[in-house]
């Protein structure tokens, strides 16, 4: 009896021996094996605080993979710190690849464009419309939102600069937001640091405003430096701005796209027709190129501008000049 007893012994010792080798072997394959990426990509999203175990079933579910026994061992053998974000794989990847991938910190990446000259309030409403964004700021008012993004003036207006922002899933329009008005108060310091001597704005807070006006008084880029010499040369000179871009924006929604001569006749803090210097906020969000050629406008004796029915504004030294180049642009419009 002991004979058959040790015999089964060695049967078993040997039969667990053989089946440990092959779940090594197969362990060995699983470790080899790519893992097959469902259509063109497949994304991957790590939630803050996940865990390797939560990701990898989540996978399961999806039908990726199978959570079984040789990930639980991988895990084990090889633990990873897994990086929240969202990942996006386009090629087969081995178990370990996969995740030192979901380790890796690279996330996928996406864009968010400000225009210039857009409001505020439409940079805030894009932030706002765009899902791949936490929303954060819905529940705030205008002062508690101003404070949050750091803005210290009255009015966020002109405090963001316009640029393409790269964020990842998890970020909110409230991170876009700080990073457009710190982006925007180095641009401002770095036009205020490097501006002619002699211009008549005394505070940054006044370049950033005449550089709005400038922003959407025209979208050539070779013209800006001219239209701000223009401008500088008139508050120089004691006259008022008359900028249409002003006083649509003193109408706010009242400005139903066609501006009137009762319009440049009413009377608001905004109506550069009826008010010397400048408005009392921004009215849009400068570029850097706005704000650079208000630091160094060009230099002339040019004191008026209309457009010229092709995109780009004629310039002009006396108001007889101005007003033939007005009537040469009535005739041509329709």
């Amino acid at each position: 009896m002991k004979r058959y007893a040790l015999l089964a012994l060695g049967l078993a010792a040997a039969l667990a021996v053989f089946a440990a080798f092959v779940a090594w072997r197969d362990y060995q394959r699983f470790l080899a094996g790519p893992i097959a990426v469902p259509g063109p990509s497949l994304v991957v999203d790590v939630p803050r605080g996940a865990t390797v175990r939560g990701v990898l079933e989540g996978l399961d579910r999806r039908g990726v993979l199978a959570w079984d026994w040789r990930w639980r061992l991988l895990t084990r053998l090889e633990p990873v710190t897994l990086i929240a974000g969202e990942y996006e794989i386009t090629e087969p990847l081995s178990p370990r690849a996969l995740l030192a991938h979901l380790a890796s910190g690279q996330v996928r990446q996406y864009r968010v464009t400000l225009i210039e000259g857009w409001t505020f309030r439409q940079a805030l409403d894009a932030l706002r419309s765009d899902r791949r964004l936490a929303q954060e700021t819905e529940a705030l008012d205008d002062a508690a939102l101003r404070a949050a993004i750091g803005i210290e003036a009255d009015s966020a207006e002109g405090w963001l600069l316009p640029e393409t922002y790269q964020f990842t899933r998890g970020d909110s329009d409230l991170d876009i937001l700080r990073r457009a008005h710190g982006a925007m108060r180095e641009a401002l310091q770095t036009a205020w640091a490097s501006r002619d001597a002699g211009l008549p704005l005394d505070t940054p807070y006044e370049l950033l405003t005449l550089a709005s006006i400038v922003e959407k008084e025209t979208a050539v880029a070779g013209e800006r430096p001219e239209v701000a010499g223009v401008f500088v040369r008139r508050l120089r000179a004691g006259w008022r701005l008359e900028t249409d871009p002003t006083v649509i924006y003193g109408l706010g929604s009242a400005f139903d796209g066609d501006i009137r001569r009762r319009d440049l006749d009413t009377d608001t803090p905004y109506n550069t027709y009826t008010r010397h210097g400048l408005p009392p906020t921004p009215i849009a969000l400068p570029g850097q190129a706005s704000l650079m050629a208000v630091a160094h406008p060009a230099e002339g004796e040019a004191m008026f501008f209309v457009a010229d029915g092709e995109g780009g504004h004629t310039f002009s030294v006396t108001l007889e000049e101005h007003n033939r180049a007005v009537r040469r642009l009535l005739e041509r419009t329709p």
